[in-house]
């Protein structure tokens, strides 16, 4: 029935955007230094633009139901040779998507069993390792991340309401020790500051836009209805949790964690007591990790084989082998190439998903920007003055995080990969003699 094809299919989308709820909770409380009176406020200032940016996603689907969000969008508006600069930024987050799961994995794994801690590395690269063999074996994992995403939205629930029933803590401990105000009242700048590292909540607003091209079963009207339900919900349900698990922590007085373990599992700790439900909330956080690590092994992979089909006197973008499949329809060599690049910054980052955490959600930002500029252009040219309100909204608050992620050497790194890879396809693409339909590869 279309009850269950949309359950199987919004929850396996939302595996990405849940899942980063277990690091960017703890990323933002990073960057309040430990202040945990702010993290409600910098992760309500999350949400609030994870919304804006939603809002140009529902009209993308609208007006483009068979799919390619915001690759379909910049060729739409602006031609398209400017397709490459989000098929660029799609690439890199896709990479850091696998690299940052599966080390947030390893650590989810390290906070239920500390005497894994010595081997944080070799998880985190077995782990990756893990899931591309896993996924080599073809595309039959949609149950699989939906059944992982509802599980862990279940048992964090459950976590969530253990934890308020539990007696909260007067006061909650400062960097310098002196204790801080129970109640959320951080001044703004600190919150805003902290905000970029927040954002990797978002990586998973561009999916519904793009997912909806695998729906062939459904018309344009099915589409639309799916991936707009998709995206609000994946809003409501990454919304909520966050909000609450940054509320949990300061009822409970949870702060930075110790080098062994994380805020999400610390939360899920003090809220239960430890037992049986730390354990399943623990082994569940692993899961959905994994799964939101092979979707974007799935999703890079493919866009890796659309590169390589497409280009002019039956050449694509890519060598050919990036076309070639194995025996369960899996493009090998892309998936090779995503493990290459993912395994390269895990060893950077020493295993730590926080260390990889700074390179984040920085090139999905410069994709936004392209789609949501797109966007404003076809809603001016259409005269949907409302829908041109919404888009220049959202631009705002992409540009903001964008310049805010300028003040760190890591974040303008990962933008300049996302460019780098970009110009090359396009340089290619002009070779090629400009073959059309590059912008129809968003749908692949």
């Amino acid at each position: 029935t279309r009850v269950r094809l949309f359950i199987a299919f919004a929850f396996t989308v939302m595996a990405d955007p849940v899942s980063s709820v277990t690091y960017a909770l703890e990323a933002a409380l990073r960057g309040l230094d430990g202040d945990l009176s702010g993290l409600f406020m910098t992760m309500a200032l999350v949400i609030g633009i994870i919304a804006l940016i939603s809002a140009s996603y529902h009209q993308i689907i609208g007006r483009f139901p068979s799919g390619g969000g915001g690759v379909r969008v910049m060729g739409s508006a602006f031609g398209e040779g400017w397709s490459f600069l989000p098929l660029g930024a799609l690439l890199v987050d896709f990479t850091l998507t696998v690299a940052i799961s599966s080390a947030a994995g390893a650590s989810a794994l390290i906070a239920y069993m500390p005497g894994l801690a010595g081997w944080r590395l070799p998880l985190a690269l077995g782990l990756t390792a893990l899931v591309a063999a896993a996924i080599s074996f073809g595309h039959r994992g949609r149950v699989f991340f939906a059944a992982a995403t509802l599980t862990f939205i279940g048992l964090t629930f459950a976590v969530v309401i253990e934890g308020f029933l539990a007696a909260p803590v007067s006061a909650v401990p400062s960097p310098d020790g002196a204790g801080g105000p129970l109640v959320p009242g951080a001044a703004i700048l600190p919150a805003l500051l902290s905000v970029p590292l927040g954002m990797a909540l978002a990586t998973g607003v561009e999916a519904p836009s793009d997912a909806i091209a695998q729906l062939p079963q459904l018309h344009d009207r099915g589409r639309r209805i799916f991936g707009r339900l998709t995206i609000w919900l994946m809003v409501a349900i990454v919304g909520f949790f966050t909000l609450t698990i940054a509320a949990l922590a300061i009822h409970l007085g949870v702060g930075l964690p110790p080098s062994n373990s994380t805020l999400l599992a610390e939360v899920g700790r003090s809220a239960t007591g430890g037992g049986a439900m730390f354990a399943a909330f623990q082994w569940a956080s692993a899961l959905l990790l994994l799964a939101a690590a092979a979707s974007s092994y799935l999703a890079a992979s493919g866009l890796l084989k659309a590169l390589a089909l497409h280009g002019g006197d039956g050449r694509g973008l890519l060598p050919r082998r990036f076309a070639d499949v194995n025996r369960f329809l899996v493009p090998q060599w892309g998936v090779a190439a995503v493990l290459g690049a993912s395994a390269g910054l895990i060893l950077l980052a020493g295993g730590r998903d926080q260390e990889i955490v700074h390179f984040y959600a920085v090139a999905v930002f410069a994709a936004f920007l392209g789609a949501l500029i797109g966007c404003a252009r076809l809603s001016h040219r259409d005269r949907r003055w409302w829908s041109l309100a919404v888009n220049l909204q959202g631009i705002a608050a992409v540009l903001f995080v964008l310049a805010m992620n300028l003040r760190r050497v890591d974040a303008v790194v990962a933008l300049l990969a996302a460019g780098a890879i970009a110009i090359y396809l396009w340089r290619v693409w002009i070779d090629r003699g400009r073959p059309r339909g590059i912008s129809d590869i968003g749908k692949s």
